[in-house]
């Protein structure tokens, strides 16, 4: 840490520990009481016209039932709640859950076909710049890729430049399919490792 940054974070402590003392609902006396620290010391901490000691510090954030990192401003920022990301649905009543919250680069997202009471047609096809990978989870999978067609199980995997036309179908009697995506930018591929 930097000299300058490390004056900074001392000279915020003071008005921290303001903060945390009145939302504590304490005078400089009662802390003054309770910790053994003179109030005119705390009230020259506050003001910045003096810099705490560990020790002082130590007894403060005891007292207010702050961590060091909340005085000093280095906590991290808490976590955001975790939200449910809604499913996206499409015409053709495939939701598709995404697994990555960014834009750009790799993402991932589940995508789930319902069952059908018909046999399907040839899936319709569509290419477009970038890369994919597919994992079936559950139910059996037609994965049409140009003039190819591949029936795909749990626990089959396959990749394809996605210029190439391709598009899938439930072929599961009775039951859903799921499977992963993963897609990546035209050139970006996945790197297996092995030990």
């Amino acid at each position: 840490m930097a000299v300058d940054d490390v004056d900074g974070t001392l000279a915020a402590i003071g008005p921290r520990l303001r903060a945390a003392r009145e939302q504590h609902g304490a005078t400089l006396a009662g802390v003054s009481c309770s910790t053994g620290i003179s109030a005119s010391t705390l009230s020259r901490i506050e003001t910045g016209r003096r810099k705490p000691t560990l020790e002082v510090l130590l007894r403060l954030s005891k007292e207010y039932g702050v961590c060091l990192d909340e005085l000093a401003g280095t906590a991290p920022a808490p976590a955001a709640e975790p939200r449910a990301m809604a499913p996206l649905s499409f015409g053709d009543d495939k939701a598709v859950l995404p697994l990555t919250r960014y834009v750009g680069g790799l993402h991932a997202h589940k995508h789930v076909l319902p069952a059908l009471e018909d046999p399907p047609a040839r899936p319709r096809q569509a290419s477009h710049d970038g890369y994919e990978w597919l994992c079936v989870l559950y139910g059996r999978l037609w994965l049409a890729l140009g003039d190819h067609d591949l029936v795909l199980t749990a626990g089959d995997v396959a990749e394809f430049d996605t210029r190439t036309p391709h598009g899938v179908a439930n072929t599961s009697p009775g039951g859903p399919v799921e499977y992963l995506v993963m897609f990546g930018p035209q050139g970006e591929r996945l790197r297996p490792r092995t030990p």
